[in-house]
This record gives C-alpha cells, structure tokens and sequence, in this order.
C-alpha cells in the first residue's frame, strides 16, 4: 500500500499547505475585523463573500481548466489566493476584504478541484478509499491546525496574514513539481433543483438550512467569542471544538439511523442542535471553559446533520447518481452560507451576541420540523434496501470534485 500511495504523496502534501492556508485565513479575518471595528453585520458579509466565491469556483473553474490545463489554472489559483491575503494588509476597509474574500473563495475552491482531480485520477479501485480516508483527514487535521494558529500569536500584526500567503504559495510547489499527468477534465457541475427536490425534499431543505446555521456559527463564532471577551486562544477553540464534536457525533448517529427512518434522527438531532442554541442564548454563558465545553456539545449535533441528510436523498436515489446528488447538495448548502452569517450578523447587531444562538435555534427547530412533515407525506426506504451510512466532511471544505473522489462514485462508474 505504501507503494501505491508514494505516487501521490506530493499531491497530498500541497493538499495540506492548502488546507493550512485556508484555516489560517478563515479564522484570522472574522477576528482582525472585530479588531478592526468592522460592524458585525460586515463580518458576516465576509462569510457571504466567501460562500459566493466559492460556488462561483465549484461553477467556472472546470472551464478554465478546459482552456489552459490543470497546472496552469492550479497556479493562478495558488497565487490570487496568496495575493488576496496580502491585499488585506494594504487595504483595510470592510468592503474591500468582502470583495478579497470572495476572491479567495473562488481560488481555494479552484485549488481544491484539481488537487481532487489529481488524486482522484491516481487511485485506482483497491486504493481509492484509503486515498480518500488520508485526504479526509488531512482536510480535517490542517483546517483545525490552521484555525488553531491564530492563538499562537497577536492577530492584529503582519504575520499571520504572510503566513497565510506563504503557505498558499508552498501549495504551488510540490504540485507544480509533480511529474503525474494532468487527469481527466474536472467534473462540470449543474444546479438541477427540481430533479434533487423530487429525489428528497428533506435533503435539498435540510442542506440548504444547515448551511444557514453552520456559516453562521463558523463566520459568527469568534465575533461572539470575542464580544464576550474570550482571549484569542479560547476563540480559536470555541470554533475547533465545535467540528472536532461533529467528527465525534457522526458515527453514532449515523449508525443509529441506519435501523429507523433517516428522518425521525434528522429531527432528534435538529431539536437536541436547537436545545444547546437556546442554552446558549438563555444563561449567555462567559466562562471560557463552559463556553468551549458547550461548543463541542453543540457540534455533536449540529455538524452531522449535512451527512445524515445525503444519506438520506442517496437512500432514494439510483446509485449511478451518486455524484450528481452529492455534488449538487454542496452547492445547495454553500447557497445556505451565503444567508446564515449575514442573517446572524444582524440579530447580532440588534439584539445581543447571544443572538447568533438563538438563530442557530430556530434554525434547527426548522429541519427537525420539516422532517417531521415529510416523514407524514412519504414512506421510508426499507433498511435492508438501504446503503450502510457514511460520513461526509463539512461541505465548507468540499466540491463537486470531492464526491468523484468518494469510494462509493465507483457505484455511479459501474452502473454508467
């Protein structure tokens, strides 16, 4: 096996450069704008920015690459991307870092599709799931890191911004060294809303409003930490421990919802989201212990919604569609980004910090609603005809790209 994955061990090494990058920028922007006196109703726009760019990527850069090449196109990617970063030193003004942060979202989604494309292409059959295990963890464990970096130093200086750059820019290398041959073109994906609502309702609502509560908590998140006081430490793992629980809660719940109605958990899990939201909002905790503590809890429940969702729509779709269905739930939740951070920013700005739980809330409270009315409407996929459960990474970090990578794509290539 170690032969196997030699081939690619450059690939996965700019993978985490890039991952790294995109953590450390993540957090530094919605934390330096509070630094900065940005009004959170901008922050979250950044949020947006970012959403908006991001779809935008998943969307034209597979054109791009048609017309220059992958290494090309990965260059550009790397490079705007470091570019973007820099630009925020230079130009300090709420509006301009939207704009730089859409841009940067464009490129890391770009970025991230050939560097899939690649590995995607360089498996084959009897390692492709072991591939997609390391990259998964990669994009889990560099995101974090990178996230967590920002508590190692003063986020209102130069160096996490050149940081950010650098490691941006240390993503070209191995992948512009790698002497693998350019893949197959990127997969081209279309938005095909009626066709993914007739499969699953539930799916295209639920995905669509996860994205709502999870852009809101992960741009939103360290404006509340750092409004309530937080030191810059406990912001970052405000937010570190939130995923980490979802990591944590995907299992159990995904197993469990393999013996009842998918739904009947959505909703369990919707409502015991909503109940630490409205914890949150209700005792307005400010220790930094109870909050963090709070925070993993909340992520046990909130994070897996998005993998318990997909199961659900693949549960009623042919398997040869897997990657359209996966891939178009993506862009459905990215769509929910570009609401969430902005809609929370403003109850934020209104009302109290604690807002943004009381956003997240009702949120919730809306999926598990909605399931249940669904649930009424529709019969369930019988167990035994069912796919065993498996769990997705955030969509956040994701593409289309991510989905042909998935060992159960091979499905949607046999059955093609």
């Amino acid at each position: 096996m170690t032969r196997q994955l030699l081939p690619i061990a450059a690939l996965l090494t700019g993978a985490a450069f890039l991952f790294l990058a995109g953590g450390v920028h993540m957090r530094l922007r919605p934390v330096r704008g509070g630094l900065e006196g940005f009004l959170p109703s901008q922050i979250g726009l950044l949020g947006t920015g970012w959403a908006a760019g991001f779809i935008a990527g998943c969307l034209t850069v597979p054109l791009m690459v048609q017309r220059v090449g992958h290494i090309r196109t990965f260059g550009v990617m790397a490079a705007t991307a470091a570019i973007s970063v820099l630009l925020n030193l230079l130009l300090i003004d709420a509006f301009v870092w939207i704009a730089l942060r859409a841009l940067s979202g464009f490129c890391f989604a770009g970025a991230m599709m050939i560097m899939e494309s690649w590995l995607n292409e360089r498996s084959t059959n009897r390692t492709r799931g072991t591939v997609f295990a390391i990259y998964m963890t990669i994009n889990l464990g560099a995101s974090t890191t990178g996230q967590m970096l920002i508590a190692a130093g003063d986020p209102g200086g130069l160096f996490f911004f050149v940081l950010a750059a650098i490691l941006f820019c240390m993503a070209l290398v191995p992948t512009a060294l790698s002497t693998a041959a350019a893949p197959r073109p990127l997969v081209s994906t279309r938005i095909r809303l009626g066709p993914l609502y007739a499969n699953s309702p539930v799916a295209v609502i639920g995905c669509f409003s996860i994205g709502m509560a999870n852009g809101a908590f992960g741009t939103m998140g360290a404006v509340y930490g750092q409004q309530i006081g937080l030191p810059v430490a406990a912001i970052a793992l405000l937010i570190a421990t939130a995923v980490l629980g979802g990591a944590l809660g995907q299992l159990p719940l995904g197993r469990f919802s393999d013996h009842t109605d998918r739904r009947l958990v959505i909703a369990a899990t919707g409502v015991a989201a909503a109940a630490v939201g409205t914890s949150f909002f209700a005792f307005d905790p400010r220790d930094a212990t109870r909050v963090i503590g709070m925070a993993a809890i909340y992520g046990v429940f909130a994070y897996p919604l998005y993998s318990l969702c997909v199961a659900h729509a693949n549960d009623f779709a042919d398997p040869e569609r897997f990657v359209e269905i996966s891939s178009g739930l993506i862009l459905v939740y990215g769509f929910g980004t570009m609401v969430g951070p902005l809609a929370s920013a403003g109850m934020m700005e209104w009302v109290a910090p604690r807002a943004l739980f009381a956003f997240t809330a009702g949120v919730h409270l809306w999926i598990a609603g909605y399931a249940l009315y669904r649930k009424m409407k529709r019969a369930p996929v019988p167990t035994e005809q069912r796919d065993a459960y498996e769990s997705m990474p955030l969509p956040r970090a994701t593409t289309p790209e991510t989905a042909a990578l998935d060992p159960r794509a091979e499905r949607d290539e046999k059955a093609a």
